[in-house]
């Protein structure tokens, strides 16, 4: 569906899907990514209009609470410009990182940026296969 981009480029790429916009990152969001993470879901929320946001978890590797302080940013934007963010189903440290800050309803998962941008949650948590996880 989307192209991967460059490794060492910056972790994470806006592409275009349909009238939304999908940021794909890979490998690790900790302290050493976030702020780069934080100006790419800036950069896939420019413009006038309504943002629709799915950010893919997919190739992410691990995540930590620093994840949380772009991610919970774009939300409060979009809800703001009446657009929303919705999560791909990543690790299961992303899983945990949300339901340890009571993030689960604000971000539940989605199988694949299709389900997403649907609106059709994953009835299954964090990839790894634990049930359980946001719903």
């Amino acid at each position: 569906m989307c192209p991967h981009p460059d490794p060492s480029a910056r972790p994470a790429t806006p592409d275009l899907f349909t009238e939304c916009r999908v940021v794909h990152p890979h490998g690790e969001l900790d302290l050493t990514t976030s702020t780069d993470f934080g100006l790419t879901l800036a950069d896939a929320r420019a413009g006038i209009g309504r943002p629709f946001l799915i950010v893919d978890l997919s190739d992410v590797t691990f995540m930590d609470g620093s994840a949380l302080t772009p991610l919970c940013a774009a939300w409060a934007d979009c809800r703001a410009r009446h657009g929303w963010v919705r999560l791909v189903r990543g690790p299961v440290s992303a899983g945990l990182v949300l339901r340890a800050t009571g993030l689960t309803p604000r971000f539940p998962w989605y199988a694949s940026a299709q389900d997403a941008w649907v609106g059709s949650p994953s009835r299954r948590g964090p990839k790894g296969g634990e049930p359980g996880g946001p719903a």
